[in-house]
């Protein structure tokens, strides 16, 4: 069976539940859905964008907090507690800055509409085009790994 071609994504989460992810390796999106992560395939490139500190109530952050790609692209679920089973994904986190998105609003061509941006990530999951991807890379100081196919 044929590779399918890499695919560049947003997943919308806070820094907080983003810093957990990077520290295990891993990706939760939807609050521990299963279906977001099932779009997900090995070699996959994604960058986590966390509109705040903490879920549900932390200070706004607007900034994109890590980057990574897809290792197996295996979804399997774990239970945290006794009624929180989320379902997670391996990630190979690279080394990454965190960028605000603000300077780069105008310059992303999957956000439409330039005043509504935030709308844009109302789903906590963006498929974006390699374009867009390559701008957020270089803000977050890993254009050089890219460029190297290091990805």
């Amino acid at each position: 069976m044929p590779t399918p071609p890499r695919q560049f994504w947003i997943g919308v989460v806070s820094r907080e539940h983003v810093r957990l992810g990077v520290k295990g390796g891993f990706i939760q999106l939807g609050h521990g859905k299963k279906a977001p992560l099932q779009r997900l395939h090995a070699g996959d490139v994604l960058v986590m964008y966390s509109p705040r500190t903490a879920y549900p109530d932390g200070e706004p952050l607007q900034a994109f907090t890590a980057m990574g790609v897809v290792s197996t692209g295996k979804v399997y679920q774990v239970q945290m507690t006794e009624a929180f089973k989320p379902y997670r994904v391996d990630v190979r986190f690279l080394k990454a800055n965190e960028a605000p998105i603000e300077p780069l609003i105008g310059a992303l061509s999957f956000i439409k509409s330039k005043t509504h941006w935030g709308a844009a990530f109302r789903f906590g999951q963006i498929k974006i085009p390699a374009e867009d991807f390559k701008l957020i890379a270089k803000a977050m100081g890993v254009e050089s790994e890219f460029q190297k196919n290091a990805l």
